[in-house]
């Protein structure tokens, strides 16, 4: 979508509809997650409060701030024009899939992720927008009251509408999963290509050169690096088992393209938009091959002695 859009970037009479369309599909997302996300998977793992409270921390303290701290360092070290989607980076939610996905394969504590994984998700279509009209704020940054607005009418309402019809339609969104996540990738390849778009005409590939994306993988490759350290650090000190070890590793150190994309095409309007998803495709990638690696290494250990359900 990125080269897409910087070969035949859509503007003039093609921008109004294609940004139309864009809202349509952020919406539909939303109200998909809010008739998929069952409320038993946030229910079933309140218990094991000590993990979730690390996870949540990870996710919400501890990335902004070393972001913060990305975002701070001298030009030449971290692009001025790329810092906004380093902090709102930060402030994403984790993902639900491929935390799932990757303790699994790992054989860490399942349950426990879909809980936490999901509780990120509720949490963060609140705590995203605040968070990092909070902290983009003191970089020059800030949302507006039209974003707050947004908010509201493309991401909460259909959330909250989708949890309200869950009961009609949760067992038909959830037998028809594959072909719903069409809707889920499609709108990310929209959200990009119409971003990207604006970006393109407004002159996004004279302000970011190939050497900025070069810093960008390392900063992301970097900040990646940290949080994996951190959390498996905190694990261990913390005496959790193997198995929530994994949930909190995996965990504790992903961030959602499928909710950044869409909620940042609500909060940031215009050319300022593809730079602000830049980390966030880029952190993607990188945290994706890196924890298919690490879920390997530990699948390949040798059986626990005893699995339980706590730590």
């Amino acid at each position: 979508m990125v080269v897409l859009a910087s070969l035949l970037p859509a503007h003039g009479r093609a921008t109004a509809p294609f940004g139309s369309a864009t809202k349509i599909a952020i919406g539909l997302v939303f109200f998909l997650h809010g008739a998929k996300l069952p409320r038993e998977a946030v229910i079933a793992g309140v218990t094991h409060w000590r993990l979730h409270v690390l996870i949540l921390a990870s996710t919400f303290v501890l990335f902004p701030v070393l972001t913060l701290g990305l975002a701070a360092l001298p030009g030449w070290i971290t692009p001025a024009a790329l810092a906004p989607g380093l902090i709102f980076l930060g402030c994403l939610p984790s993902t639900i899939q491929s935390s799932i996905g990757f303790t699994a394969i790992a054989r860490g504590n399942v349950a426990a992720t879909v809980a936490s994984a999901t509780a990120s998700n509720l949490l963060g279509i609140v705590i995203t927008p605040l968070l990092g009209a909070a902290l983009m704020h003191t970089n020059g940054g800030g949302l507006s009251l039209h974003s707050a607005e947004a908010i509201v009418f493309q991401l909460l309402i259909p959330f909250l509408a989708g949890q309200l019809l869950r009961p009609w339609i949760g067992s038909w969104v959830s037998a028809h999963s594959k072909l719903l996540s069409f809707v889920d990738r499609g709108s990310i390849l929209m959200v990009v290509y119409t971003a990207f778009s604006e970006a393109v005409v407004g002159g996004i590939w004279t302000s970011v050169g190939a050497a900025d994306l070069i810093r960008l993988g390392l900063l992301c490759a970097g900040l990646l690096a940290a949080v994996l350290l951190i959390t498996y650090t905190a694990a261990r000190a913390l005496r959790f088992n193997k198995a929530d070890e994994i949930t909190i590793v995996f965990c504790g150190s992903k961030k959602s393209l499928a909710s950044g994309v869409p909620m940042a095409g609500v909060l940031f309007p215009g050319a300022s938009l593809g730079l602000v998803l830049l980390p966030i495709m880029i952190f993607h990638q990188i945290q994706l091959m890196v924890s298919a690696v690490i879920a390997q290494q530990y699948a390949e250990r040798p059986d626990d002695p005893v699995t339980p359900e706590h730590s």
